[in-house]
C-alpha cells in the first residue's frame, strides 16, 4: 500500500460552500483557484477580491460568482445522486492526486470511497481497439486487481471499458469529462453502474456539465494523476492516449506501453512511447515489479509553495507586463525578463488578466492573450 498518514481534516459546511463558489466562478481553474487562496488565506477572502482583480485586468463583463444559494443547491443536487465533494486535505480524496500543482480543489466522488485509497495503475488505450488490443487490456487489468491494484480508466469505448469491464469485481475507478450526471459515452450508463457497485467515478465538473473536446486532456490528467503508472495498451500516433503519457511523464508517474505490430497504425504510438523510453510490458508482473519500490515510499504531498502575487501593480507596470503579451505564446520567466517587473507584479497581472478571460494558458509554461 501507499505509505501515507490518513487526513484528519473536515472543511465545516461554510468553508466547503466558500470553495465550491470560487472554483465555480467564471475563469477559476485550479492554478488559479490555488494561487488566489494562498494570496489571501481563504476561499472567502477571496472571493471578496475577485470582481477588483477581473476588472483590473480589463474584464468586459461582471464576472460571474455563483451565489450561497447556488453552492448550496449543487451540494443538495450532488448529496440525492450520491456524490461527495471533497476536498485534497479529506479523507476519501486520492492520495496522489493531491501531489498535482492543479489538483481539483473539490473532487465529486461517487462510489466506494474507500477504494480511492489504495494504489491504482492506469490502463488506456485506443476507442477503435483491436480483438487482441482489448483482449491483452482485459487480462492486464484482471491480474492487476487480482494483485490489490485498483484500475483506473477513463470509461471511454474501445480499451477503457475492456479494463474496466475486467476489474469491476475488485473495484475499478471510473474518471470522467462530463458532470457526475453526464455519462460519456452515454452506452456506457450500465457500465458505470456496475462500476460503482465495487468501485468508484470521480469528476471535477459540475452536475450537468457535457465533456467537450477539450475537457478530455483536462480529464487525462486526472487518470495519471491517480495512478502510480500508466499502462498505454494501443494509441494511434494522433491518440488521446500519448496525451495521457504525456502528462504522466510531466507528473513523474511510470509509464508502461504494450508493444504491436509495425504494421498496425493502432500500435504506431505504443511503439513509439517504446522509443522514447517507456517501459515495455507483456503482462501484468512487469508492472507490478516496477511500482513496487515505489509503493514503499512515503507520498510527498505538495507543499502550499505558489509563488507570492504582488498587493497592487502600478498602471505603468501592468501596461509593461500587457505590451509585451501578444496571440504568440511566451514563456513566463521571458515576459518576467523583458518587462523588468519583478515576478510577483507580473504573476498578479497575469492572474488579473485570466480572472478577466483575456489570458490563455498552453503546455509548457507558456502563455497568450486571447
Amino acid at each position: 500500500m501507499d505509505k501515507r498518514s490518513p487526513p484528519t481534516t473536515h472543511l465545516t459546511d461554510a468553508e466547503r460552500i466558500d470553495r465550491l463558489r470560487l472554483i465555480r466562478a467564471d475563469n477559476v481553474g485550479p492554478r488559479t483557484f490555488r494561487s488566489l487562496v494562498r494570496h489571501f488565506g481563504s476561499a472567502r477572502a477571496a472571493l471578496e477580491r475577485l470582481p477588483e482583480f477581473a476588472r483590473r485586468g480589463g474584464a468586459s463583463r461582471p464576472q460571474r460568482i455563483p451565489s450561497e444559494a447556488d453552492a448550496h443547491a449543487e451540494l443538495d443536487a450532488c448529496a440525492k445522486l450520491g456524490v461527495s465533494l471533497i476536498a485534497p486535505e479529506e479523507a476519501g480524496y486520492p492520495p496522489r492526486l493531491t501531489e498535482l500543482d492543479d489538483a481539483p480543489p473539490l473532487l465529486g466522488v461517487r462510489g466506494v470511497i474507500d477504494v480511492l485509497m489504495r494504489p491504482m495503475i492506469a490502463i488506456v488505450g485506443s476507442r477503435n481497439a483491436s480483438a487482441a488490443g482489448l483482449k491483452f487490456a482485459q487480462v492486464l487489468a484482471h491480474d492487476l486487481s487480482n494483485a490489490g491494484f485498483v484500475v483506473v480508466s477513463g470509461l471511454a469505448r474501445g480499451i477503457d471499458q475492456a479494463a474496466h469491464r475486467a476489474s469491476i469485481e475488485g473495484g475499478t475507478l471510473a474518471v470522467l469529462a462530463g458532470g457526475p450526471d453526464k455519462i460519456y459515452p452515454p452506452e456506457h450508463t450500465d457500465l458505470l453502474t456496475a462500476i460503482l457497485r465495487h468501485g468508484a467515478a470521480i469528476s471535477e465538473m459540475p452536475l450537468g456539465y457535457v465533456a467537450r473536446a477539450h475537457d478530455f486532456p483536462r480529464r487525462n490528467r486526472l487518470v495519471s494523476g491517480s495512478s502510480l503508472g500508466v499502462i498505454v495498451v494501443e494509441a494511434a500516433l494522433r491518440s488521446g492516449s500519448l496525451i495521457t503519457a504525456r502528462l504522466a511523464n510531466e507528473q513523474g508517474r511510470e509509464v508502461f506501453a504494450v508493444p504491436g505490430s509495425p504494421l498496425d497504425p493502432r500500435a504506431a504510438g505504443t511503439n513509439g512511447l517504446i522509443k522514447q523510453g517507456a517501459t515495455l510490458i507483456t503482462e501484468a508482473a512487469d508492472v507490478i515489479d516496477a511500482v513496487q519500490p515505489i509503493m514503499g515510499r512515503p507520498i510527498d504531498l505538495r507543499e502550499d509553495d505558489v509563488e507570492p502575487l504582488a498587493p497592487d501593480p502600478d498602471t505603468a507596470e501592468r501596461d509593461r507586463v500587457v505590451s509585451l503579451l501578444g496571440p504568440t505564446p511566451v514563456q513566463l520567466d521571458d515576459l518576467i525578463r523583458l518587462s523588468g517587473a519583478s515576478a510577483a507584479v507580473v504573476r498578479t497581472v497575469l492572474l488579473e488578466l485570466e480572472l478577466a478571460g483575456r489570458l490563455e494558458r498552453h503546455g509548457g509554461g507558456l502563455i497568450s492573450l486571447i
